[in-house]
């Protein structure tokens, strides 16, 4: 959802001929329907993808790749609320060099923070009760998090009138908004639509593939609510990803459901929009919104997630990662922008994890000290990485080669 945008449109509108929802059953069904349907084996698909994709990669190289995957489902969401963040700028956000350009620096900012809210977000999962993610509470603080990480300047947002309006970071709105054709419920029944929806959806946030369809459902219905001023589609997405988790189908963070919305965009859209719509007739259900379009909604959202699965599992395949982090070396070794032997570390850190300094010499083949200058420069290009001025080596990720050793992934290009 571009909420800025919708908001500068919309806001404080009268409700005129549409309706402003204001008793929790508004927005029944909150399932697409009993039995089987599209959704259910997609569910199962998704359960064993992800399983699949768990196992790829060595431990201590899937946790890197666990913090790209991080910063890519940033960039995606930010591209979903219609902001493009360069590779470079993404870079130099992480390192904490920001733009001196206004806007760039404004999406450099915005990137890190959803990247810090997320990491936040996962560090505190473990210790929650499933059902908690339902919550107000919860919902509240993923907004919090991502506000408060904010200049004051980007916590302002301008109704039709231009009349600026602060977003206060963790509030429920206080004002009526429609997104679209869509009429979100009457700010002062937030509280009720808000505890229906932590009622129905937290004792289903479960490891069974029921979950999954209900995490579909939920995406929805949340998005429905509106419960924020600004930042509803991040705080969404968000807690998708925490359900996604407790559901135990993130495969340890190496796949992004954001980059398969972003990537279908227009198709995100229109299924959240076509979800809005009232019941069409009888055969619709028996809630006041519709049935057939609730579940059709969760059809492509689920698809979408064995997509973005498939896609991580045959990106990560050990001899195609391998091909690709050799041949960016070898390329630089052929050009003298890389010494000999920067190649051999590289594919020995990736299928390793890490490996000693010390190792590097018999790795490349070479004495102490030529060993010495390859892991310098190496470290200088941030091709490899440490802890500390002596500790093991690991694999680094900068911009100008995560784009050719996660091609599709990683936004292409450096610039």
């Amino acid at each position: 959802m571009i909420d800025r945008q919708t908001h500068r449109q919309n806001m404080n509108k009268k409700p005129g001929a549409r309706t402003l929802y204001d008793h929790p059953s508004d927005m029944e069904p909150l399932l697409p329907g009993e039995g089987a349907g599209p959704w259910s084996n997609l569910s199962l698909s998704l359960i064993r993808g992800a399983e699949r994709l768990r196992g790829a990669l060595h431990p201590k190289t899937r946790k890197l790749v666990e913090e790209l995957v991080r910063s890519m489902n940033s960039y995606y969401s930010n591209l979903i609320e219609g902001h493009r963040t360069k590779p470079k700028d993404i870079d130099a956000a992480i390192q904490k060099d920001f733009s001196r350009n206004p806007e760039q620096r404004c999406l450099q900012i915005q990137h890190l923070a959803h990247m810090e809210t997320q990491s936040e977000m996962e560090i505190r999962l473990p210790s929650m009760g499933a059902r908690e993610i339902c919550s107000v509470e919860f919902l509240c603080w993923l907004h919090e998090g991502f506000y408060r990480r904010l200049p004051a300047e980007l916590r302002r947002i301008d109704d039709e009138n231009g009349k600026p309006h602060e977003v206060h970071p963790g509030q429920l709105r206080e004002a009526e908004v429609s997104v679209g054709r869509h009429m979100a419920p009457s700010c002062r029944k937030l509280g009720a639509f808000l505890k229906r929806f932590a009622d129905f959806y937290g004792p289903l946030v479960t490891a069974e593939p029921a979950s999954l369809v209900a995490a579909a459902a939920a995406h929805h219905r949340l998005a429905w609510i509106h419960p924020f001023l600004d930042g509803n589609g991040r705080v969404v997405r968000l807690f998708t990803h925490a359900w996604l988790v407790k559901a135990g189908v993130d495969s340890d963070g190496l796949w992004t459901i954001s980059r398969g919305l972003a990537r279908r965009k227009p198709d995100y859209q229109a299924a959240l929009a076509n979800a809005d719509e009232k019941r069409m007739n009888d055969f619709d259900g028996r809630g006041y919104l519709s049935q057939r379009y609730l579940g059709e909604f969760c059809t492509f959202f689920l698809s979408t997630a064995v997509d973005q699965v498939e896609f991580m599992g045959e990106l990560l395949a050990l001899d195609g990662m391998v091909n690709r982090i050799v041949g960016y070396a070898e390329r630089r070794e052929f050009a003298k922008e890389l010494p000999r032997g920067s190649a051999l570390v590289l594919r020995e850190l990736f299928l390793r994890g890490e490996v000693a300094r010390g190792d590097i010499g018999r790795i490349i083949g070479a004495s102490p000290r030529t060993a010495q200058k390859v892991t310098g420069e190496l470290l200088r290009r941030r091709l490899v990485a440490s802890g500390s001025p002596k500790g093991p080596l690991h694999l680094g990720f900068p911009a100008e080669a995560a784009g050719e050793y996660f091609p599709n992934l990683y936004p292409a290009g450096a610039d």
